[in-house]
């Protein structure tokens, strides 16, 4: 379930925010637009997290006989990256973000893009994304072998 939200979030929500409220050429619909986007994404982190966490504790609780270890061990650094990447994508990433749009005067499209504060912004953006990529990655290689395992 937690993968088809980050799913659905990455291919729908953030994109459909983000063109709907720019074509109504608001000035600030960027911004309005990344609050949006900043809610949704921290419920799919938060949510990526606890989910990965929980697996992970049960995984060595509830040995399959039939799953090998080589397969336990892979999946097991799935989840660890799923915790990792999605805990560090709100916590770390999303908090600097928000603090650097606090900080402003302005919304963020109105500073320069030469503006430090905006290099920063943009670049904790791509970091962001690369994040919930990768705990994506990790969520489906983890549930192939999840699946392997239930049909063994």
């Amino acid at each position: 379930m937690w993968f088809g939200a980050a799913l659905f979030f990455g291919a729908v929500v953030a994109p459909a925010a983000f063109g709907v409220l720019r074509s109504h050429t608001l000035p600030n619909a960027s911004e309005i637009a990344g609050a949006i986007v900043t809610r949704s994404l921290s419920v799919v982190n938060v949510a990526g997290f606890l989910i990965a966490l929980l697996l992970l504790l049960t995984l060595f609780v509830v040995r399959r006989g039939s799953v090998g270890r080589t397969a336990l061990i892979v999946e097991g650094i799935c989840l660890v990256l799923i915790v990792l990447a999605t805990s560090v994508g709100h916590w770390v990433i999303a908090a600097r973000m928000r603090a650097i749009r606090a900080a402003l005067v302005v919304p963020i499209d109105q500073v320069a893009m030469d503006d430090a504060r905006r290099i920063a912004f943009n670049q904790l953006h791509g970091y962001s994304v690369n994040a919930l990529g990768l705990a994506m990655i990790a969520a489906l290689v983890a549930m192939a072998l999840m699946a392997r395992g239930l049909r063994q």
